[in-house]
Formats: structure tokens, C-alpha cells, sequence
């Protein structure tokens, strides 16, 4: 993995995080990558070492085991783990942000030091649970109902495309206690509570490795303190997460555009065509620029919106901007590796397959682009409030 190209002057701890997690993803994920995609397999021993670098709780208050640090350092962190792999990086999102990040901002002291501390040290896998069969963008459309009872909740119903399921010890679960979305709440919920199961696993196109499956909910009782932030408030914990989630999920395309450039590089420098490397041929080289411009562009892009939300001057059209520039960019990139490598990159021997299987995720994912349109242009325009 060697780098190039334009200083973006993010500052001594973003490239200290950027160092160190490169280091570590050269050395231990990147030499497994090709095996998590072909066998669809998380491995979990990875997270106790990120644990041990301090890659969960980058985000989190030293007083909870964090470093103290801001979005833009998980971003770079996020873009140097999806390098080596999208799926650990998904993985890694999803639980150091979705789930930790959101720890952080809503849950009490008392749930912060119950579940950060083994969170962040990667002892335990975390998980979120917004989505469920019927309602993906329609996020106020979830059935998972919770019925008060006494002093605990009980909890009916399924969520459906849930990032590391399998594996989590602790999600982060909306469920309706009430109507529209005044009656949605967030709830703590641990892997083995009676009438909480895994259901189907999922098996994807592409982030493979990166575990996906149901959740099922079968008169599952949670205790009131497992309530995190209000009763009847999780839209307002959900949607002021969704900037964050953006901002930092970026940084996994980020990251594949990278992989990209990694492989082609050499490639177009070593293989002849004609009696000469086919990098010195003009349509050769536009492709490396468009590439190369696509990937920095996005950075840009990202970076900046990392640093708004570390100010506390973030905007959610900017959020959801940042994340769809990256999400396009990054499969136009992985189709122009694949074009580069030519008959190479359509098979399994070369990555870039994999790394464009990977990029298509993250234009549905966290919300799709459609979406994130409708939300840029209404915010722009004024439409609807």
C-alpha cells in the first residue's frame, strides 16, 4: 500500500490514526480479504486488536475508554480499514459508529459505563436496528412493536438487513410504542434476552464477510432501564445519528477508491501490450486521472463535511451529499479498474471485482441515493419545511 498525491493538512492526530490503522490493515486485514469475501466470513478476532489500537471508541470520552477524538479521524480511520477490506470496514462502521457513537451521545452514564468499556475494547460486537422487511427508507413505517407492561417492555416483531447480527452483544433497537413519529423509542438490547433470536442470515453481493441478518422478536422482555434517550424520541436519536453514519460510512468508499488505484497502478506499469506498457497509452493514463481526480474530489468533499460535523456546523444535505458523491464515485472508479485490467479484472484472481461488488452497497445502504437527493433537494429548495 503506498500513497501519493495531495497533503489535505487534516492535522497530526488524523494522520497518526491514518498510520497506525494503515499499518494494521496492511499487516492483518488485507491478507485475509480475499478469504472473507470468498467464504463470507467475519473474523471476529480482528476486533479485540482494533480494540487494543483504539479504533472503536475514537469518537467516545477517555472517562469511557475513548480517545477523545473527532469524526474526521474515524473517517480516516473508516477510509484506511476499507482499503484493505470494505467488509471489515462496514463491519467496523457499524459498530464504532452506528452502535458506540450512538451509545455515546444518548445512553445514561449509568448505560455508558455498563456497555462502552467492552464496546471499545472490542471484547463485545455492537450492532444497530433500524430496518426491518417493510420499511427501509419509510423508516416510521417499522412494525417492531414494544407494549408496556409493568416495569419492562415486550417486544414483537423482526428487523431485516442488520449489519453484524450474528455476532453483536449489544443493538441498538427502534421498535413503536406508539403511533407515527412521536411513538418510536430506542432500546439497549442484549444478545441472549429470552424471546430475542437471530433469524435468516443474508448473503449479499458484495461487503461479504461483513455479517448480515434478521432479527426476531418473540415477546422478548426488556427492562425499563434498557430505554435509551426518551420514550417516544428515538426519530429525533435516529435521524441525529444519520449525519454522522453518513459522514463516516463515506470514508468506506473513500477507502475502495484507494484499493483501486492500488492495484491499477502497478499493473498498468507492468503489463505490455504491443510492445509497451499499456500505461503509456494515452487512453490508459485518462482513466488513472479520472480516477484519481473522482477519489480526491470525494475526499474533499468528505473531509470537509467531517470537519462541519466536529464544529458542530454540519448540514444534513451536506451529509447525505458527501455520502453520495462518494457512493458514485466509488463504483465508476471500480468499473474503470475493472476496464483497466481488462479480461484480468473480470475474473477472481484480481480484486477489483470484489472492490466494485463491495462500492454498489453504499449506494443503498444508509439510505439510498434516490433518497439522499429528494432530502438535498427538498432542504435546498425549502419544499416540505
Amino acid at each position: 500500500m503506498s500513497d501519493f498525491g495531495l497533503d489535505f493538512a487534516l492535522g497530526e492526530m488524523a494522520d497518526a490514526i491514518r498510520e497506525t490503522t494503515r499499518r494494521f490493515a496492511a499487516d492483518r486485514i488485507a491478507p485475509l480479504a480475499a478469504r472473507i469475501d470468498a467464504e463470507d466470513w467475519f473474523p471476529v478476532e480482528l476486533w479485540p486488536e482494533m480494540g487494543a489500537l483504539g479504533l472503536h471508541g475514537i469518537t467516545v470520552e477517555e472517562q469511557f475508554g475513548g480517545l477523545g477524538l473527532g469524526y474526521l479521524e474515524h473517517v480516516v480511520a473508516q477510509e484506511e480499514v476499507a482499503r484493505a477490506s470494505a467488509s471489515i470496514g462496514l463491519s467496523y462502521g457499524a459498530h464504532s459508529n452506528l452502535c458506540i457513537n450512538q451509545i455515546r451521545r444518548w445512553a445514561s452514564e449509568e448505560q455508558k459505563r455498563k456497555y462502552l468499556p467492552r464496546l471499545i475494547s472490542g471484547e463485545h460486537v455492537g450492532s444497530l436496528a433500524m430496518s426491518e422487511a417493510g420499511a427501509g427508507s419509510d423508516v416510521v413505517g417499522m412494525k417492531l412493536k414494544a407494549e408496556r407492561r409493568a416495569d419492562r417492555y415486550v417486544l414483537n416483531g423482526t428487523k431485516f438487513w442488520i449489519t453484524n447480527a450474528q455476532y453483536a452483544d449489544t443493538l441498538v433497537v427502534y421498535a413503536k410504542t406508539g403511533e407515527g413519529s412521536r411513538g418510536i423509542t430506542t432500546f439497549l438490547i442484549e444478545k441472549g434476552m429470552k424471546g430475542f433470536s437471530i433469524g435468516q442470515s443474508i448473503e449479499k453481493m458484495g461487503m461479504r464477510g461483513s455479517p448480515t441478518a434478521e432479527l426476531v422478536f418473540d415477546d422478548c422482555e426488556v427492562p425499563d432501564e434498557q430505554v435509551m434517550g426518551p420514550v417516544n424520541g428515538g426519530v429525533g436519536v435516529l435521524m441525529s445519528g444519520l449525519d454522522y453514519e453518513r459522514t463516516v460510512l463515506a470514508g468506506i468508499q473513500l477507502g475502495i477508491m484507494q484499493a483501486c488505484l492500488d492495484t491499477v497502478l502497478p499493473f498498468v506499469r507492468e503489463r505490455k501490450q504491443f510492445g509497451q506498457a499499456i500505461g503509456s497509452f494515452q487512453l490508459i493514463q485518462a482513466k488513472v486521472a479520472d480516477m484519481y481526480v473522482a477519489l480526491n474530489s470525494a475526499r474533499a468533499y468528505v473531509y470537509a463535511v467531517a470537519r462541519a460535523c466536529d464544529s458542530g456546523r454540519t448540514t444534513r444535505f451536506d451529509a447525505a451529499g458527501a455520502i453520495l458523491y462518494a457512493s458514485e464515485s466509488a463504483v465508476k472508479v471500480g468499473l474503470e479498474a475493472i476496464q483497466a485490467l481488462g479480461g484480468a479484472g473480470y475474473t477472481k484472481d484480481w480484486p477489483v471485482e470484489r472492490y466494485l461488488r463491495d462500492a454498489k452497497l453504499l449506494d443503498i445502504g444508509a439510505g439510498t441515493n434516490e433518497i439522499r437527493r429528494m432530502l438535498i433537494g427538498r432542504e435546498l429548495i425549502g419544499a416540505g419545511g
